[in-house]
């Protein structure tokens, strides 16, 4: 069973009203306990499926009540007479169902934000972590070597940033949507100032098979983006590790980068028009698979003005970024019918 502990400090003119609506809602324990003359503190041991819930209630009290303050906390473990007593039966029932659920289950729309607005953000160590991949996957393209390349896509942090424009436009967040746009450009521009360099000084990586497959783009490549989009958002939802979603959604966008980079730098325009091409054909299959994925699974604003803005911006961005996809497939059908005749 998945846990969670929200701690409530309430100011105690206002205890007796929301402590009552706070019994209200299905939870495993209730404690109360007084912090100071003016604030009580509530602990709520709530299953993961029900915080979202109470967290909405609890962001819509604190607009308009001073003092309130509001905190999640994972459990990993919870003990008590009850749950060491079940019958075994009856635990192997609940572990099951719980199992069958899971596919529906997401972390709270609340946990998701804060995870999204830290992934959203240029800082020196998301530099310091794309420079550093960006150089390990030119070198790998230089020596032509897979496993350089792909222990480039471990190390880089790409995935965070494409998520979190995917979720932003889903929520009409249109501040964090711009932060997440500037952040995502800025990692894909260190990339491409990296390859540049190494193309320009260089030709020796200019006929390897990684750098020649990164120039060329076909109908296949969007079926990778949106995997790699659908399995980032789904890893999101459920807090997932992002190791391994992180490195497929760097096979969509880092080599491709450097690709083009390299492309740029060395004067290889017709390459570089391949390897741009594939960057946006990956870039906007990741966002449609995501945006998607988002939308399906119910995430939504609580606020007045930001449903509105969300009712909005969600199928506009839905509908943008489909559109781009399908241009993108109609000009890979069209180049490949004029290389075919």
């Amino acid at each position: 069973m998945n846990l969670q502990l929200i701690e409530v400090y309430i100011p105690d003119h206002h205890f007796e009203s929301i402590s009552e609506k706070l019994k209200e809602y299905d939870h495993q324990s209730f404690w109360v306990s007084s912090e100071s003359e003016e604030r009580t503190l509530v602990r709520i041991l709530v299953k993961t499926s029900g915080v979202e819930e109470i967290l909405d209630y609890l962001e819509e009290v604190s607009n308009v009540v001073e003092g309130f303050e509001t905190m999640l906390i994972p459990v990993q473990t919870y003990l008590s007479k009850d749950t060491l007593h079940k019958e075994s039966k009856k635990a192997k029932e609940d572990e099951e169902s719980e199992k069958e659920q899971a596919l529906l289950l997401r972390a709270s729309r609340h946990e998701l934000l804060n995870y999204v607005e830290k992934n959203s953000q240029i800082n020196l160590n998301y530099s310091l972590m794309i420079i550093l991949s960006a150089i390990v996957a030119t070198v790998g393209f230089l020596k032509d070597s897979e496993a350089v390349v792909i222990g480039a896509m471990v190390i880089a942090p790409m995935i965070g940033p494409v998520i979190a424009i995917a979720f932003s436009s889903i929520l009409g967040d249109y501040k964090l949507l711009w932060k997440s746009v500037v952040t995502s450009i800025f990692g894909v521009a260190i990339v491409l100032i990296v390859s540049m360099l190494f193309g320009y000084f260089t030709d020796m990586g200019m006929g390897t098979n990684q750098y020649l497959d990164r120039t060329k783009v076909t109908i296949v490549d969007i079926f990778l983006g949106v995997a790699s989009g659908a399995a980032g958002a789904l890893a999101f939802l459920n807090r997932l590790s992002g190791n391994l979603v992180g490195v497929m959604v760097a096979v969509a966008l880092l080599p491709p980068s450097v690709a083009f980079g390299m492309s740029l730098g060395n004067g290889s325009y017709m390459n570089a028009y391949g390897a741009f091409l594939l960057v946006v054909v990956n870039i906007m299959s990741i966002l449609l698979a995501a945006v998607t994925i988002f939308s399906i699974s119910g995430i939504r604003p609580v606020r007045w003005e930001a449903v509105k803005r969300a009712n909005v911006s969600r199928p506009l961005s839905i509908m943008f970024v489909f559109v781009i996809v399908a241009a993108l497939a109609l000009v890979l059908l069209l180049g490949k019918d004029v290389n075919l005749r």
